[in-house]
């Protein structure tokens, strides 16, 4: 579609009046303010609202919604409270953008109800709204399976029927669902197909299950991608969180969005992003529902500006404030980039798009541009050095409004004391602006030259550049001489406190998620958390810096994996914990049984015993996962 502010996303020079909508749908659209449909609404819509099956390949961001939905709406009657039309959607996300954008198109249509259905949350309030009459589902093929097994959705009056995305549905392994679903639909209606590209089993459903459809393909993805000033920059592999963690600290976009290929790299990207200081969180497949829209909901409202997940679970995420887009890795397919960068530069909005590759995957980077019919421009990344300057900058502002608001006396009376000081024996003489230099590093946490960090120039080691192997650690060779006992993946910290946290291994509870909870609730930066080690029934957190009671209330209030964390300081065993430690030896099938000293309620140190009890956890998993 296009605005009133004449932004355009393959649009045409027809307008929605022209293409005869109801009176209700085009006032809908109005408020909307969309005046211009895009190309693959502007050749569907007529088509379906005359009764046609569409076939239509379009990517991801050209408005396929509209292009079915307003149509759909036309073929709904308000009036008979039964489910008369389906769609199904790949993920729980696009289930829930497309309910969402034809409740939207509905505004003015009276007494029509439109609910999405999905797994990983209640059944409760999607029987209720199927039980009230809603007239539009839309739905992953799974909890459509299960509502149509309980008999609680009845498809005999479906008069039109849409797959979103068919090709994302049939990768992920949905085909069986789908031929079972569309088996039971009433041969007489409307079908609509959409798909981003359309391979040899997405013709053979719609041979099947369409009724001569007419074909809408749209031009290829660089269409899609016009808004995005595309980037990239070479790093070596053991660079990459490092570079990020800059790139990130410089950018002037609201929130990033970083891809990786799979959850686990996703969930450690999040912690050590959080040990940096950046407020990270991961969305994986895995993530339950509840939690994932509580992640989506802070990236839009602000309250969490980076977020690192995988391709399926970002698929039909849309958050204006994403401003840029980080592939963590040069993805293997074209139509993966292009739905990558889509995530920014939407609906007219600009937006930008940051790739790392190393030079063996240069030959890669140069398919997707010939491919795309695009250009992406290399970069220098920002150095160490620079970002601690720019750092320095916006912390000589934040003090400019520090001294207008006074009450520095205190620290003047310091700086007196200094000035009148003698210098230690051995060390070098300090002036007040060699201090006013040392206080800006130490504002910005700038520790100064660290073994193994970064240098100024990235450069790539010849075997890098042959193609040959090497080694990707996290956190650059330098750090392969650090702690890595703990769980958390973390060093232990000196002088901190050890708290506990009533999530555990039985939980399913990742480090991600009890960093992502302590620092959100706590107002905590994640350099401010150590080890974590997790436990099956609680988890152990070094946290440096001191708690107040109000901060311990907010943050065992929070939830991860639907327990609350209830924080309290580490005091060594209870009973409940012999007892409890019993219980989850005996059941989370590890084979573990309970010592002498367990059975007595006694015997060696609290934390001697555990480590050692769980030593192989340790050693096999750094991340307490198995």
């Amino acid at each position: 579609m296009t605005n009133a502010s004449g932004a355009d996303i393959n649009s045409t020079d027809l307008t929605f009046s022209d293409l005869d909508l109801p009176e209700d749908l085009h006032q809908a659209v109005q408020d909307m303010g969309f005046v211009h449909p895009t190309a693959v609404q502007a050749a569907a819509i007529p088509l379906l609202l005359a009764g046609r099956d569409v076939v239509g390949v379009a990517q991801t961001g050209t408005g396929k919604t509209a292009a079915f939905g307003l149509p759909l709406l036309a073929h709904v009657d308000p009036d008979a409270r039964r489910v008369q039309a389906l769609v199904l959607a790949p993920t729980r996300e696009l289930a829930m953008q497309g309910a969402a954008a034809i409740d939207d198109f509905a505004s003015h249509s009276h007494d029509l109800d439109v609910v999405a259905v999905y797994g990983g949350s209640s059944y409760t309030p999607q029987l209720r709204a199927l039980e009230r009459g809603a007239q539009v589902v839309v739905g992953t093929p799974g909890r459509i399976m299960d509502l149509m097994e309980r008999g609680a959705l009845k498809l005999e009056h479906v008069s039109y029927f849409v797959l979103d995305e068919a090709d994302e549905m049939l990768r992920m392994g949905f085909a069986e669902d789908v031929e079972t679903i569309a088996s039971k639909l009433p041969t007489e209606r409307i079908s609509a197909l959409f798909s981003a590209t359309m391979p040899p089993a997405i013709r053979r459903v719609a041979d099947q299950h369409m009724n001569n459809p007419e074909a809408v393909t749209i031009s290829r993805p660089a269409s899609t991608v016009s808004t995005v000033h595309q980037t990239f920059a070479v790093v070596p592999e053991r660079h990459k969180i490092g570079a990020l963690a800059r790139v990130l600290a410089v950018t002037d976009a609201e929130a990033a969005l970083v891809f990786v290929r799979t959850r686990a790299t996703a969930e450690e990207l999040a912690i050590e992003l959080g040990s940096r200081g950046v407020s990270t969180a991961a969305l994986s497949g895995d993530v339950a529902q509840r939690d994932r829209e509580r992640l989506v909901s802070r990236l839009k409202d602000g309250t969490l500006d980076v977020l690192v997940a995988t391709d399926v679970a970002a698929r039909g995420l849309d958050v204006e404030r994403i401003g840029l887009v980080v592939n963590f890795d040069v993805p293997r397919e074209t139509d993966t980039y292009v739905h990558r960068i889509g995530r920014t530069g939407r609906a007219g909005r600009a937006g930008e798009s940051l790739t790392f590759v190393t030079p063996k995957e240069r030959a890669r980077l140069r398919r997707i541009e010939k491919q795309t019919n695009s250009h992406m421009d290399q970069i220098e990344l920002p150095t160490p050095a620079e970002v601690s300057k720019l750092r320095a900058s916006k912390l000589v502002e934040t003090a400019r409004t520090r001294f207008a608001n006074g009450r520095l006396s205190v620290y003047r009376d310091v700086l007196r004391e200094f000035d009148n000081a003698d210098t230690p024996e051995g060390t070098e003489p300090m002036s007040r602006e060699d201090l006013i230099f040392a206080l800006l590093a130490l504002g910005v946490r700038d520790p100064g030259p660290v073994k193994g960090e970064e240098p100024d120039k990235l450069t790539v080691d010849a075997d890098e550049s042959r193609g040959g192997r090497y080694e990707r650690d996290r956190g650059g060779r330098g750090d392969r001489g650090r702690d890595r006992g703990g769980r958390g993946g973390k060093r232990s910290m000196e002088g901190s406190t050890r708290y506990r946290v009533e999530v555990g291994h039985k939980d399913r509870v990742k480090p991600g998620a009890i960093v992502g909870a302590i620092t959100h609730e706590g107002g905590l930066s994640g350099s401010d958390l150590g080890q974590i080690d997790i436990y099956p029934s609680f988890s152990l957190v070094e946290i440096g810096v001191p708690l107040s009671r109000e901060m311990r209330e907010r943050i065992s209030e929070a939830r991860v994996s639907g327990r609350q964390l209830r924080i309290s300081e580490d005091r060594g065993p209870r009973h409940d914990d012999r007892d409890r430690r019993h219980d989850d030896r005996r059941h989370d099938g590890r084979g573990y049984r309970p010592s002498a000293s367990d059975q007595a309620g006694r015997g060696k140190s609290y934390v001697g015993d555990r480590d050692r009890r769980y030593r192989d956890d340790r050693r096999n998993d750094r991340f307490g996962r198995r």
